[in-house]
């Protein structure tokens, strides 16, 4: 077989639908959407829009917060379609692995695992950096060598951030349903916790500031700020606000009648998301100037301590640090998923596709716990937040491209799905050419380590994936 043939040869969904029966199916929409909800809607509402602000948008970030909720939802609908169709564990790296081969299905998981490791510490990281300011006014404080990522301000590691990540790892690894009904109340918490604000912080919004609502460009050592440029670089930035409907896929394999479930929890997760989004931005920039929240890691705690609200800061801080374990919670889920999909195909060692007696894959679970710890105690937060979106995107552009390639197989050897892709062809063009556009809009670090990782994973597959992969071991019998 030529090489070519065999980086493009294609797994028999029917293998997948047997291989995944062992994962217990337990997850409603509720929890599709305490997942979906719990994973947007992050760090990155309480850590991000003030940062945007006050480097690129001014008081426009709402605008950037649209924009990227409009890529968001061009790529959702394609997830909706494919994880209807094929509701498999490991979301679009096992969906491309049947639409367009082995050798694409594994780049576009391997992206997504940078997605996963990163974001992961980067919600780690952010947390710790608001229950650091939370803990502050009582006289609490770690010390520099434990509040800080390796080298970064006398830093050793980032002790908040790695306790996390373990107490996190370990819930989960006593069973997902147990980990969904935690998800589900945490939610209903941290939103709770956002319109606490958002009701707050109206009472003291004033009009100028969001006057100049667009400012007028000019070049930073930063990058564009103002104008049309400085809301592109926005919308790139924030571009990982809307990456947790991936995590809902991933975990489609355990799914209750997922031909429904999967898009109500998508695309629903996604409204609630935008909405939260776009208020709570527009409620910040207008409570303090914008360029105050430069380098604030919890601009939310600031906005409201500055208008005069410190009991109510302290309550709304509170719960956000508890609700990003919400974050935390669906996207270890998925990333473990992720990673036992590789090992149950053997592009990675199969001890990884393992499940324990439960039916649960913590093996997945602890190699991702252990490489996120490493990472979330090296890398600081203003880093990571640079690097979470380029593996998401090269995976929407992969999952928009896909549906080409499905409809033709819809009612063939794929099960036609009750959602689909509206406006076909069109829409799917939309989906790519858009997330084509805000990778193109990445930094150029972010874009640099994105093409490393695409190597390390090239070189993986030529190495082991090609020569260990079930589908090679099939056609050697």
């Amino acid at each position: 077989m030529s090489l070519w043939k065999t980086m493009t040869r294609k797994e028999d969904p029917s293998v997948y639908q047997d291989k995944d029966s062992h994962l217990v199916r337990s997850l409603r929409v509720r929890d599709f959407l305490g997942l979906g909800v719990g994973t947007i809607v992050s760090a990155s509402i309480f850590t991000m829009p003030g940062e945007v602000a006050a480097l690129h948008t001014g008081p426009a970030v709402a605008i950037s917060y649209l924009l990227a909720a409009i890529v968001a939802g061009l790529v959702a609908f394609a997830y909706a379609e494919m994880a209807a169709a094929m509701p498999f564990a490991g979301s679009a790296y096992s969906w491309i692995n049947v639409i367009f081969g082995e050798f694409f299905g594994w780049i576009a998981g391997w992206a997504l695992l940078a997605e996963y490791f990163i974001a992961l510490a980067f919600v780690a990281s952010g947390l710790s950096s608001n229950f650091r300011a939370l803990i502050a006014p009582l006289g609490w404080k770690l010390p520099a060598s434990l509040s800080n990522a390796f080298g970064t301000q006398h830093g050793v590691i980032d002790l908040v951030a790695v306790v996390v990540l373990l107490f996190v790892s370990f819930m989960i690894s006593r069973g997902v349903s147990n980990a969904a009904r935690i998800e589900n109340i945490l939610v209903v918490l941290k939103v709770g916790a956002i319109l606490l604000f958002i009701v707050v912080g109206l009472t003291a919004v004033k009009a100028h500031n969001y006057v100049p609502f667009i400012p007028q460009y000019k070049a930073t050592a930063n990058g564009p700020f103002g104008g049309w440029q400085g809301i592109y670089a926005g919308v790139s930035m924030l571009f990982l606000a809307y990456i947790g409907f991936d995590s809902i896929a991933a975990n489609s394999a355990e799914a209750i009648n997922p031909q429904k479930t999967m898009p109500r929890g998508i695309l629903g997760s996604l409204l609630i998301a935008v909405a939260l989004f776009v208020v709570t931005s527009l409620v910040l920039v207008g409570m303090v100037p914008y360029h105050k929240y430069l380098n604030s890691a919890e601009p939310v705690g600031l906005a409201l301590r500055t208008a005069g609200h410190p009991m109510v800061a302290v309550v709304v801080q509170t719960i956000a640090v508890v609700g990003m374990l919400t974050a935390l919670i669906g996207m270890m889920l998925a990333g473990s998923r992720l990673i036992y999909s590789f090992g149950r195909d053997g592009m990675l060692p199969r001890f990884l596709g393992k499940l324990d007696k439960a039916g649960r894959p913590n093996n997945s679970l602890l190699v991702l716990t252990i490489v996120t710890v490493i990472i979330s105690a090296m890398f600081p937060f203003a880093f990571l937040s640079q690097l979470v979106s380029a593996g998401t995107l090269i995976a929407f552009m992969f999952v928009s491209l896909g549906i080409y390639a499905l409809r033709k197989r819809e009612g063939k050897d794929i099960s036609k799905p009750a959602f689909k892709m509206p406006l076909y062809p069109v829409l799917p063009a939309l989906g790519f050419l858009a997330a084509l556009i805000v990778f193109l809009g990445l930094d150029s670090a972010a874009k640099l380590y994105a093409g490393a990782w695409f190597l390390i994973g090239v070189v993986i597959y030529f190495i082991y994936g090609i020569r260990h992969s079930a589908l090679q071991k099939k056609e050697n019998k």
